[in-house]
């Protein structure tokens, strides 16, 4: 190797190598942080937002469900503590069908 880097046209070709390989990883890098970019952006974010709007929409609902069952439950239990009064108006009349 030493023979090599002291033989300059060697030294030149070795330089050449080092460079080309150096450009190939920059550009392995640079493909594999695009390839992060539209995973995050793309994938993880939107992911992220829906779940959270999904949460919220069903909060919403299990609270709109708890407030339809108190305002159903609270008539009833106000016609149980109030006293019914019956009253008869008029007299009973049995109608009967007519074919």
């Amino acid at each position: 190797m030493i023979k090599l880097l002291q033989n300059p046209a060697a030294s030149q070709a070795v330089k050449i190598y080092l460079w080309q390989m150096n450009i190939f990883r920059l550009l392995i890098e640079l493909f594999v942080l695009y390839l992060l970019y539209k995973l995050i952006f793309d994938f993880i974010i939107p992911v992220y937002r829906a779940s959270k709007q999904m949460k919220r929409k069903m909060r919403d609902m299990q609270e709109q469900y708890h407030r339809q069952q108190q305002n159903f439950s609270s008539p009833q239990q106000s016609q149980t503590e109030q006293p019914q009064k019956e009253e008869k108006v008029g007299d009973y009349i049995d109608f009967e069908e007519i074919k």
